[in-house]
């Protein structure tokens, strides 16, 4: 366990470059580093190691992953051509590569399953991929979202195993928690605090001294790998919580013809007011993380009250949108059954394709129980994809000459917020009904006759 303080905020003045670090062989990055999973996490970690000077192995088990990458094509979104064009790193499905690495990171995802369980079978399989493949003197790195105890009690056993090394003698293993936030170019990997742990002290300041390299705003020494971990399930379960409660406040202040978002103005004039807004709120992050710390809390006989409040809050606003929905096509005097809507955005949040767990599932869902034909327009993602993941017909961006009773703002991506109200009032069939989930809109942007609701 390092003796470090849990307060201490590591950022060097004399900040060693990837090149410098891969000449300094007391630091197992000067044999390389190898990123093993090249997703939202993974791709921009590997380009943040490759632009500091390092040798960088990027590795994955999907080849048509590997076969875009190769091709200079990110479908994640997170890295144009250009950057791709001038990475020096190699992209590999060969496991065998990763023996060339003295510093290798895991960024494989860790879901949940369908009883909202950890699902650990990425993990677990990277780990032993890593372990049949790890050179002596290698650190092994984990940034995947966890509970607290796996990367010790679950990963390095199978490390161990299927290396026939011997953790602490032979590698060394730590935990960096990821903070990339998928389509989000402002806190990217170089200008964020990065948190760190290790096994021991001397891991500890390796792994600092690695990612201190690329990170300039400097790198936080945890005391310990689980505090590390705990850290990082924490940070959105925060969020969670904080959204739950302003959805479950939406949902009140709309019974009691309140607007929600005059409201929230008006609070946060308090110096110490903290800032969330309604919504859906789904992912691979928030949706998910609560689930781990809770399934730990349960096997030590702790039954949470508060963590997964949030949760089912938010995990109800797909009936709650779509009930408001199917209000006001009444309101304006549809037939329900034979209404049709437009429900602009899939992607679980704005300015990415990636639909895992997005809550517009639901909606879609609890749109078509009521014969609700629904369209969806993304686009960030395939008509094949809306087609088949949502069951819904798929609408052409720009916005085709269609007709509807009612329009969805559900995603706010940058292209929807350029649409003016009056754009959106055309694509209706009088009286229609606006569901404004995103506040893009204000009432009095539209004519009369049309029924608009929000959060």
């Amino acid at each position: 366990m390092p003796e470090t303080t849990s307060h201490l905020l590591y950022e060097p003045a004399d900040r060693q470059t990837g090149a410098a670090l891969q000449k300094k062989e007391g630091n197992p990055a000067y044999k390389g580093i190898a990123v093993v999973g090249l997703g939202y996490v993974g791709l921009p970690i590997a380009s943040a190691f490759d632009s500091a000077g390092y040798s960088v192995i990027g590795f994955d088990i999907d080849p048509l992953r590997i076969k875009e990458l190769l091709s200079f094509h990110d479908s994640t979104c997170e890295l144009d051509k250009k950057t791709l064009q001038n990475m020096k790193a190699q992209f590999t499905t060969d496991p065998s590569l990763l023996k060339k690495a003295g510093f290798i990171i895991v960024t494989v995802p860790t879901p949940i399953d369908k009883a909202n369980h950890p699902d650990l079978s990425l993990l677990k399989s990277a780990s032993k991929i890593i372990g049949e493949n790890l050179s002596p003197g290698s650190i092994v790195v984990f940034e995947s979202t966890v509970y607290p105890g796996v990367t010790e009690e679950i990963c390095l056993p199978i490390l161990e195993s299927a290396s026939g090394l011997k953790a602490g003698v032979d590698f060394k293993v730590g935990y960096s928690p990821e903070r990339i936030n998928p389509g989000d170019k402002e806190h990217t990997l170089d200008k964020v605090i990065k948190v760190v742990s290790g096994m021991d002290e001397q891991s500890l300041e390796l792994i600092a001294e690695v990612y201190g390299s690329i990170c300039k705003k400097g790198v936080w020494k945890a005391p310990s790998i689980k505090v590390a971990e705990a850290a990082k399930v924490i940070e959105n379960i925060q969020r969670d919580l904080n959204i739950g409660l302003m959805n479950e406040l939406a949902v009140l202040f709309g019974k009691l013809g309140i607007n929600t978002r005059d409201v929230l103005a008006a609070s946060a004039t308090k110096w110490n007011f903290h800032s969330y807004t309604p919504g859906l709120v789904g992912g691979h992050c928030i949706g998910v993380d609560p689930y781990y710390l809770t399934y730990l809390a349960e096997t030590i006989g702790l039954h949470s009250q508060i963590i997964l409040a949030g949760r089912r809050t938010n995990d109800q606003m797909p009936h709650h949108i779509a009930h408001q929905v199917i209000l006001g096509l009444v309101k304006a005097g549809k037939v329900v059954n034979k209404s049709r809507a437009l429900i602009l955005g899939a992607a679980f949040k704005e300015n990415v394709p990636d639909t895992r767990n997005s809550k517009v599932f639901q909606l879609v869902k609890e749109l078509k129980k009521y014969g609700v034909e629904t369209h969806v327009c993304d686009p960030f993602i395939e008509h094949e994809k809306i087609l088949s993941l949502f069951n819904a017909k798929p609408v052409q961006w720009p916005l085709d000459g269609i007709r509807y009773d009612a329009v969805v703002a559900a995603v706010c991506h940058d292209q929807f917020k350029t649409l003016p109200a009056q754009r959106i009032e055309g694509l209706l069939n009088p009286p229609g009904v606006v569901m404004d989930v995103k506040w893009l809109y204000r009432k009095e942007d539209f004519s009369p006759s049309v029924i608009y609701e929000s959060l």
